[in-house]
């Protein structure tokens, strides 16, 4: 942290007070400017975060950088269950989530940046995804989901809507928009230029909707959103989101290109749904994990939000749950 040298005392009277930093440093680099180094289990790194913000952010020449520690020496001994307990009954405000809401935002906001990469990635994803169907290549089809960038602009729609950020929902928005507007126009082209045999495994699995694909949606947004908070590999739990989007998105307009409007329609609908489920599911997550903004009147903005936000999801899958049920039981 970067702060005017006159409020060092200040500073460090608050960190000595914390429970939650381990050790911290300061020096000065420049005139009337001092650096501090603090150290902070991630888990618990939140809250150590806004109390910093709020004491320093209105100070012009206020810097706030974060680094990952990848290994520490000497080896720290792990608590006993019983140690654990007790401090946990004595801290206020716990972390609960792996790394904190600044990290978490400034990845997805990257991810979820539109650039000409992303879209030769999805566009390469669509045209590998559209043969490993037409094939029935399980392979290849595994494939294209590992080059499909789905998770970034997902993952930011579900943050965006958890802390109320107009801003980093119209970047996702964009990006989301592109990305399934571009997967379907090169799967229909495909369909149009390739024979397609709607009786294909792969086409046939993915034209037929139920209620298994709704679980296998949550699961891989909850998952894709714990990537992200806990600090796992967003770059493998990806394939699992896309998993759930791509094939369907390439499908339906395999189909649509070939004229088969029934099954791409169908498939269309499984598309939504997953969507639907991925982003459902990554707004419960975000809120389990109690990632909200940092003062009290944006917090209840965002409350307010994610609850709409919610109802909106919710009622959408219930009407496609309800389609569902009745195509296959009346």
């Amino acid at each position: 942290m970067i702060i005017p040298a006159e409020r060092w005392k200040k500073a460090c009277e608050l960190l000595e007070e914390d429970e939650k930093v381990f050790e911290f440093w300061y020096e000065e680099i420049a005139e009337e400017k001092i650096v501090i180094k603090i150290l902070v289990d991630a888990e618990k790194s939140q809250t150590v975060i806004d109390k910093l913000k709020d004491n320093f952010s209105h100070y012009d020449t206020f810097r706030l950088l974060l680094f990952r520690v990848e290994a520490s020496l000497p080896v720290e001994e792990e608590e006993t269950e019983g140690e654990e307990k007790k401090k946990g009954e004595k801290e206020e405000g716990k972390e609960t989530r792996g790394v904190s809401r600044e990290e978490v935002y400034t990845e997805v906001k990257e991810m979820s940046q539109l650039s000409r990469v992303y879209v030769l990635l999805t566009a390469l994803a669509a045209v590998v995804a559209s043969i490993g169907i037409l094939n029935n290549d399980v392979a290849v089809i595994v494939g294209a989901m590992v080059i499909a960038p789905m998770l970034g602009p997902n993952v930011g729609l579900s943050l965006a809507t958890t802390l109320a950020d107009s801003k980093l929902a119209k970047r996702a928005a964009k990006t989301a928009m592109v990305e399934i507007t571009l997967s379907f126009l090169i799967a229909v082209l495909l369909g149009i230029l390739l024979n397609v045999d709607p009786s294909i495994r792969a086409i046939n699995l993915r034209a037929e909707v139920g209620l298994l694909h709704v679980v296998l949606a949550l699961a891989a947004g909850s998952a894709g959103t714990l990537a992200y908070t806990r600090g796992l590999s967003s770059a493998v739990i990806g394939v699992m989101v896309s998993l759930a989007l791509v094939p369907a998105i390439a499908t339906s307009g395999l189909l649509m290109g070939s004229a088969y409007f029934t099954k791409g329609f169908q498939a269309l609908i499984l598309f939504f749904i997953n969507l639907i489920c991925i982003n459902l599911s990554g707004v419960l997550t975000f809120i389990a994990q109690g990632f909200e903004p940092n003062s009290w009147w944006e917090a209840d903005k965002a409350r307010r939000l994610s609850r709409q936000a919610l109802i909106v999801w919710l009622s959408l899958l219930g009407i496609l749950i309800a389609g569902i049920i009745y195509t296959q039981y009346f």
